[in-house]
């Protein structure tokens, strides 16, 4: 869903509005700067040591663990483990696709006899995203003024070069045979849409590309899903922050239902103002709706409640993962979040490894509970085990896999 970042924002929910998002570790760089000058001759350094592997414990010492719906949990497992790419993780993929257990305790017992927990050290961040469904017209008129944009013929993406984020493609622009960094959102807005898809409230169309897809709903009733295309290679740039330093809204009231609110509020020149502060453009192309959940960068449709957008800097698609997410920030939000869920997305605001943003489905209420998710992470890895041998009093040894 965040192809995007894709598949993109998938994305993310309306909490990614908050420019704390964007502080958060990024992952180190993947090539290394051209020496400068020779240095004078030195002893040899000693080599860097690999950080000692963390310890492994049962996953029922994890907090929440007992009440976990493991049912649910193993179900989202099954559907979303065939994409990882270790070994290990594909063993327990297998046997988890060869389990049909009837009860609660008898998915817990498979968990627990096939994995351990990896508990990380570090307190990072929860957000949430969704898929939101909107209204849209084929035509526009004062309200439905905000053009929905294929990809332009004339971009491209290439490999980064000096000056651009490393590890990922940028977006490039021809103008004949000079190829110039893609436009920020005001000047893509500025230009007339020849081609447009479809029309969106502004501050509708600007939650999807959060999103980074979404279905319209037309007004003879036709669905149809709006998929992420491109985007323009700019930096997300939270408008929350922003908005509460000129007064706009209280601190503690940025919620993704009070941003959208004063948008609509403010729609014209002012809202417009406001979110040209985010430079990143997200273009879309239209599908026919096939009634599912959207597919994450894994290229897979993401199980509602069991499925986060990680840094596959630090992450691999289809591992598991224990969420424990507590102290939120906002007004009205849930007090805690434990579960399992599956990696199986990512976002362009999602950066380091203690952070994750959790999918919560479709629609108005998965965007309601979706823009009230800023809660601080503990982010357990959970290890594949197997039996080795019989130990003292009969019991299986286990040994990490993953």
């Amino acid at each position: 869903m965040r192809r995007h970042a894709a598949a993109q924002f998938a994305a993310f929910a309306a909490l990614a509005f908050l420019g704390a998002c964007q502080s958060v570790p990024t992952a180190p760089p993947t090539s290394t700067p051209p020496p400068s000058q020779p240095a004078p001759s030195s002893p040899a350094a000693k080599p860097v040591e690999a950080p000692p592997p963390r310890a492994l414990t049962p996953l029922s010492a994890l907090p929440g663990w007992a009440e976990e719906d493991h049912l649910a949990a193993l179900e989202a497992f099954k559907a979303g483990c065939g994409v990882a790419k270790a070994e290990a993780w594909r063993a327990a993929c297998e046997r988890a696709r060869a389990q049909a257990p009837s009860s609660d305790a008898a998915a817990r017992a498979f968990f627990e006899d096939n994995f351990k927990a990896e508990v990380h050290p570090a307190t990072g961040l929860l957000t949430a995203y969704f898929a939101p469904e909107y209204p849209a017209e084929e035509t526009p008129d004062e309200i439905y003024s905000a053009p929905v944009r294929g990809k332009p013929d004339d971009m491209t993406m290439v490999d980064p070069g000096p000056g651009d984020p490393p590890g990922r493609k940028t977006c490039r622009q021809a103008l004949g045979d000079t190829l110039l960094p893609c436009p920020d959102r005001a000047a893509i807005e500025a230009e007339p849409a020849t081609r447009a898809l479809a029309f969106m409230k502004a501050e509708d169309l600007f939650f999807l590309q959060i999103q980074g897809s979404g279905e319209l709903v037309f007004p003879d009733g036709r669905r149809m899903k709006a998929v992420y295309a491109a985007d323009n290679g700019r930096p997300f740039v939270g408008i929350a922050r922003p908005m509460a330093e000129a007064g706009l809204l209280p601190q503690a009231r940025t919620s993704g239902d009070a941003i959208r609110a004063w948008l609509a509020e403010h729609r014209g020149d002012e809202a417009n103002a406001v979110m040209d502060n985010n430079p990143r453009y997200v273009f879309f192309n239209l599908m026919p709706d096939d009634a599912r959940d959207p597919a994450g960068a894994a290229g897979i449709s993401l199980p509602a409640g069991r499925s986060i957008a990680i840094d596959p800097s630090y992450h691999a698609y289809g591992e598991l993962y224990w969420i424990d997410a507590a102290a939120p920030v906002l007004t009205g939000a849930a007090k805690t979040y434990r579960r399992l869920a599956v990696a199986l997305d990512t976002g362009s605001a999602i950066r380091g490894d203690a952070r994750a943003d959790l999918y919560m489905g479709r629609g108005d209420q998965a965007g309601a509970e979706a823009g009230h998710v800023r809660h601080a992470l503990s982010l357990t890895r959970l290890v594949p085990i197997s039996p080795t041998k019989t130990g003292a009093g009969g019991q299986d040894e286990k040994t990490p896999q993953g």
